[in-house]
């Protein structure tokens, strides 16, 4: 995609700002909820709690040849897409240690489903978590 094709581009930007920024908001208060689950429930069920910081990185804010606008953009792109991952992380072992059956069809998208049982295998399914 090239950037700077778009026309009008700032006006875009002024009228998109808002309900990309509304958004951290959601995010923050779902981070502390999923933090609060992975601190608390993780170890209760023997799992090994993940390194935030392998997912969230916030960094390109320090780049000298930025705006401001652009190190606040570039902060919200590092919290927001690595919260994202981690988060995807943390529910996809979650699944794995409650659930661990897949989808009746298939879901490439999840690649942690391919250690799970087939979907209708109930000797598998009870092999697994008995």
């Amino acid at each position: 995609m090239e950037y700077r094709k778009y026309t009008n581009r700032i006006v875009r930007h002024v009228v998109s700002v808002p309900f990309i920024w509304a958004n951290v908001i959601t995010i923050v208060a779902a981070d502390i909820i999923l933090e609060t689950y992975h601190q608390i429930c993780f170890p209760l069920y023997g799992l090994e709690k993940l390194d935030r910081s392998k997912y969230i990185a916030m960094d390109r804010q320090r780049l000298s040849y930025l705006s401001f606008i652009q190190k606040m953009n570039c902060m919200y792109c590092g919290y927001v897409n690595g919260w994202f991952a981690y988060a995807s992380v943390i529910a996809a072992i979650t699944e794995q240690y409650w659930c661990g059956i897949k989808h009746e069809k298939n879901n490439p998208a999840l690649p942690h489903h391919a250690s799970f049982v087939d979907y209708g295998d109930e000797a598998a399914f009870h092999k697994r978590y008995e």
